[in-house]
């Protein structure tokens, strides 16, 4: 009786959301962290960041985050505060209620209504020069 019950409950889970699936690290609200931050799997920031972010994976900033800085990433979702500059190889996603201040460059942007941006914004049309530099070595 529990292998079908628990067979039931296994087929009838939704889909993980983003913010949710495979996060590697997470900083939560109320913590504050200064400095350079590399990783190689997803991460989510909730919390003070001031410094250098560095990844070829996914940034997740949740809405109660505020980030200065550096941001070299593949992808990333923003939904809190940040200001400085994005570099993001495939692409960025501002999420209400996020505030930006900054120059942005992607190949693709996603700006959902009310997001306050300003700023500059460069698009590339395909990925950002950091995979060239890979194919290079």
């Amino acid at each position: 009786m529990f292998g079908g019950k628990k067979q039931e409950q296994l087929e009838m889970k939704k889909p993980v959301s983003i913010e949710k699936a495979d996060i590697k690290a997470f900083l939560g609200p109320g913590s504050k962290f200064e400095g350079k931050l590399s990783f190689d799997e997803m991460v989510r920031l909730d919390g003070s960041f001031v410094g250098e972010i560095n990844s070829s994976d996914t940034l997740v900033v949740g809405d109660t985050a505020v980030i200065e800085g550096e941001i070299n990433v593949g992808a990333l979702i923003l939904s809190g505060q940040f200001s400085g500059n994005v570099k993001a190889t495939t692409m960025v996603e501002l999420r209400a209620p996020a505030k930006v201040e900054g120059t942005i460059e992607t190949p693709q942007l996603k700006i959902e209504e009310k997001v306050i941006f300003n700023g500059q914004v460069k698009m590339t049309s395909g990925p950002l020069d950091l995979k060239a530099k890979k194919s290079e070595k």
